[in-house]
């Protein structure tokens, strides 16, 4: 059974047992995190979607990590204007592993 669900503005399919990485959520190593904007719930034959959202489906997962991911370079410059400004982000990040799929 998988899941097509939405967090952080982004859409991950994901079934049970998968790791995956979203944009941060507010909960520590270790909690439990429910994701109710399921989009669309199915197996191989049989697919349910939402409009938008499945009604009484939810994706249960354990918070493995908080972390950062690796820093990328922002350079901005305009020529022959002596301008140039450079700056390093490093995007914020939770790790979660995926326990349970259900539809009720």
């Amino acid at each position: 059974m998988y899941a097509i669900i939405m967090t952080g503005g982004k859409q991950y399919r994901v079934s049970e047992g998968d790791t995956l990485r979203v944009e941060k959520l507010p909960a520590a190593a270790g909690e439990k995190v429910v994701l109710d904007k399921v989009l669309a719930v199915g197996e191989e034959a049989d697919l349910k979607v939402g409009n938008p959202y499945v009604a009484g489906a939810i994706v249960t997962a354990t918070v493995k990590d908080q972390g950062k991911a690796k820093k990328i370079i922002v350079f901005k410059y305009k020529p022959k204007k002596n301008y140039r400004r450079k700056q390093g982000h490093r995007q914020p990040f939770t790790q979660l592993q995926i326990e349970k799929i259900e539809v009720q």
